[in-house]
């Protein structure tokens, strides 16, 4: 396995004093590069002639090799380390979002209008009309992010308290990216019903809910029961949205080696919600020749072991990875670090292609297949091709809520899917830009406008 990019997620800040003789800087920072950190930002925060104080970024691969850059620096004569911390944690400490209010209070009027006694006439009205609440309150633009703590990335089931790190954050990029306020909702429960029956109660107040970080089976049925039983979008991100980028994705890659989706062998490792999901959204684009293989392998109809989700993609064949692998075409990851060997790549067919999506760590490293493969992509960032869901899920959520969806459709997921692939221009087209960045002021336009129009075809568009 090559050692992972360092990169921000492990961003150290290092104060230090040294004397302020010719070459202690440079010794400081060779001592740094040494052990493999990649160097930042380096401030002057005070110099006299005797000593210098300065403050040095860093960007480790781990929190091991965090620990060795710091020893490295302790270690040298003459350095003081005056502090140390952790970028990522500092970033985080006292939350990522705030609510605030939308409108100034500077007067008597304007509180007896935003509050008693003028509010009670926009709650007669509401209880006269009930679609004005989406005009005259925030639910018109407001998304719950709910999740149960049982599948927080890719690290297991911790629990709502340790998800809500992640909530907040999926609440901060809604805003930023859509300019929708989003709010996270993290349950202290992981029963199937009691999820249900939460979040059919608090749904007055969101014009729509993204579930998040839910387990596989159950986060099919909690899906399934909530779209039935509301009348808001109701969109499970780790299920969808990754489907949505795999298949933009894959509709350029195929593009670069010059092959059609129908014509092609796509072999997905990972059965469980986002697997299923992404075979889902490549049927609809046309695929017709897709495996799909779990830590038992091929998911096969000889195979007993299989749940009602997974026995609807059994295929006659039988085997491991490596066997389903041959001769394949397409390779689409969500699963585990390490899986996929480079022999397993090589016995791919023509051009093949890789997408790689495990996190933080890949089913392959791309060093290991560089001339292997003729379009590779990560989940990561440090890599060209980053698959990742904040191309889909605010944009979706965008024209969702602009045309007051009543639900998501299939055909929805597929245009918001087409919409990302035209971003990237036939110019610009290759085997290194496939799709385009998440900071691309154009994909949550684009993506809300197809998913408007998909929503006024598929008929489930109110406005």
């Amino acid at each position: 396995m090559v050692n992972l990019t360092p990169n921000p997620s492990y961003s150290l800040s290092l104060k230090i004093e040294i004397p302020n003789r010719a070459g202690n800087l440079a010794s400081v920072l060779g001592a740094i590069a040494n052990v493999g950190g990649s160097l930042g930002q380096i401030s002057l925060i005070e110099r006299d002639l005797k000593i210098s104080r300065r403050e040095i970024t860093v960007d480790a691969s781990s929190t091991e090799q965090a620990e060795q850059i710091i020893a490295a620096v302790k270690e040298l004569p003459d350095v003081k380390v005056l502090k140390v911390s952790d970028r990522t944690f500092d970033l985080h400490r006292r939350g990522k979002i705030s609510i605030e209010s939308r409108i100034p209070l500077t007067s008597q009027s304007d509180l007896a209008m935003a509050y008693t006694p003028g509010v009670g006439r926009i709650c007669k009205a509401i209880a006269q009309d009930p679609a004005q609440v989406f005009s005259l309150t925030i639910k018109g633009n407001t998304v719950a992010v709910v999740t149960d703590g049982s599948a927080v990335l890719g690290l297991g089931n911790l629990g709502p308290e340790a998800a809500l790190p992640v909530m907040e954050g999926k609440a901060m990029l809604f805003k930023e990216f859509a300019g929708i306020d989003a709010f996270p909702i993290c349950l202290a429960t992981q029963d199937t019903e009691e999820i249900i029956q939460t979040v059919k109660r608090i749904a007055p107040v969101f014009g729509g809910v993204n579930l998040e970080d839910i387990g596989a089976p159950r986060c099919f049925e909690i899906e399934r029961r909530l779209r039935e039983e509301l009348d808001i979008p109701v969109f499970h991100d780790d299920q969808h949205g990754t489907a949505i980028v795999s298949l933009a994705a894959l509709l350029n890659a195929l593009k670069v080696v010059e092959k059609s989706i129908d014509t092609v062998r796509i072999v997905i490792n990972g059965a469980g919600a986002a697997g299923i999901a992404i075979a889902n959204l490549l049927k609809k684009a046309g695929a017709l020749d897709i495996w799909l293989c779990d830590s038992r392998g091929i998911l096969s109809k000889q195979r007993g072991d299989l749940t009602p989700e997974k026995q609807a993609w059994a295929v006659e064949a039988a085997g491991t990875l490596a066997d389903a692998l041959k001769r394949a075409d397409v390779f689409l990851g969500v699963s585990a670090p390490g899986v996929l060997t480079p022999e397993m790549v090589r016995s791919m067919g023509r051009d093949p292609i890789v997408f790689a999506m495990a996190n933080p760590i890949p089913e392959i490293q791309p060093e290991l297949v560089r001339d292997d493969v003729a379009v590779m992509a990560t989940g990561r960032s440090d890599y060209p091709n980053q698959i990742n869901n904040v191309l889909a899920f605010p944009g979706l959520f965008r024209g969702a809520l602009d045309c007051r969806a009543r639900a998501i459709t299939d055909n929805m997921y597929l245009e918001a899917a087409k919409a990302i692939a035209s971003l990237i221009a036939p110019a610009n087209l290759d085997r290194e830009s496939i799709i385009p960045s998440v900071f691309d002021p154009r994909v949550v336009t684009a993506v809300a406008a197809a998913v408007q129009q998909a929503a006024r075809q598929d008929g489930v568009a109110s406005d």
